[in-house]
């Protein structure tokens, strides 16, 4: 594919691709790494600093640090995938409708945007997820209702434009499918300011997730939830500030990696001339 043939050849895609093959790299050689089960108490050995044996030290119940943030890794960045992918793919079907279509179809889709649009982001994933209850699934729910609106924008303002160019034109003259004309000319094009956009959105899922799970309205413990370890950190920062620095630091390194990443898409996509 043309866009990872040329993701490398930006610095900041590069490095943000590095970041996150040495993640997936981590978490697959975790067991040989650290061989202490994420969920395993042994109070004997609890809040130990960082050493040989614990890399990253242990918790308040003697839970491995650095087992439980390479769970995390996994954890977070499957729920951060399906909370931003998943809506993304029904935004850009929805934004591509309006963009293509126009008319009244336009506008009945657009004014359900801005009625979603209207609230803040925030503030209308924590009130889903506390009408529906604090769970990985009403995570889901509630992320896909409200983080669509975004792509669908985006790609309808794209497809505007596609649809004014002339070979566009042409297929209409020709009578060609609209199907047909959206899904190979129009989607490849229209689709590309989403996907940059949805490596900072991946970013502030993380974030959004981790502070759910911090209030309580996100995942629930003891999984291994870069904002449960953290919430579980609280009482111990003092005695034992590893506790919070690691998963904190995680939570910063995949920032940086989707933000890189972003970067670099952005200029693998970018078109030339």
């Amino acid at each position: 594919m043309l866009v990872l043939k040329n993701l490398p050849r930006s610095p900041a895609g590069a490095i943000g691709l590095a970041m996150l093959l040495v993640t997936l790299l981590a978490t697959v050689l975790t067991p040989w790494l650290s061989p202490w089960d994420p969920y395993a108490l042994d109070f004997g050995a609890a809040m130990q600093a960082p050493s040989a044996s614990h890399w990253f030290g242990t918790d308040n119940f003697g839970r491995d640090i650095f087992t439980r943030v390479m769970a995390g890794a996994v954890f977070d960045l499957r729920l951060a995938l399906i909370c931003v992918f998943v809506p993304m793919a029904f935004g850009v079907a929805v934004g591509m409708v309006a963009g293509f279509f126009g008319g009244w179809v336009d506008a009945a889709l657009m004014r359900l945007t801005d009625i979603v649009w209207a609230f803040p982001f925030y503030v209308l994933v924590l009130a889903i997820v506390g009408v529906l209850g604090a769970s990985e699934t009403n995570l889901y729910v509630a992320f896909f209702l409200v983080n669509w609106i975004g792509y669908a924008r985006i790609v309808r303002g794209e497809t505007m434009l596609i649809s004014r160019l002339e070979y566009i034109e042409a297929t209409r003259v020709l009578r060609f499918g609209r199907i047909r004309v959206m899904a190979r000319h129009v989607l490849p094009n229209a689709v590309t300011p989403a996907l940059v956009y949805s490596m900072s959105d991946v970013v502030l899922t993380v974030q959004a997730i981790a502070a759910m799970s911090f209030f309580g309205l996100g995942v629930q413990p003891p999984a291994p939830e870069w904002g449960i370890l953290i919430v579980e950190s609280i009482d111990y920062m003092r005695e034992a500030p590893w506790m919070t620095l690691f998963p904190g630091l995680a939570i910063v390194w995949i920032g940086i990696a989707f933000s890189l990443l972003g970067e670099g898409l952005s200029t693998a996509l970018k078109p030339k001339g």
